[in-house]
């Protein structure tokens, strides 16, 4: 596996973490942040699926 790839995959891995964390404690995040605090675990949930997908170059391994 590629290095790249690999540090991408476990840094998407961390950030989804990070969110699963959030969530258990979304109540009082809510309280602090307000509205703030949905729009933050939507972007950390969006930005670890994005590194663990692979994105950034380089076509299907799969022959057509």
């Amino acid at each position: 596996m590629n290095n790249s790839n690999s540090t991408k995959f476990w840094l998407g891995n961390a950030v989804l973490a990070v969110a699963l964390i959030m969530l258990l404690f979304m109540g009082a995040i809510w309280e602090a942040m307000g509205g703030a605090a949905m729009g933050l675990w939507i972007a950390l949930v969006i930005a670890g699926v994005y590194l663990l997908s692979g994105k950034g170059g380089g076509g299907p391994n799969m022959p057509e």
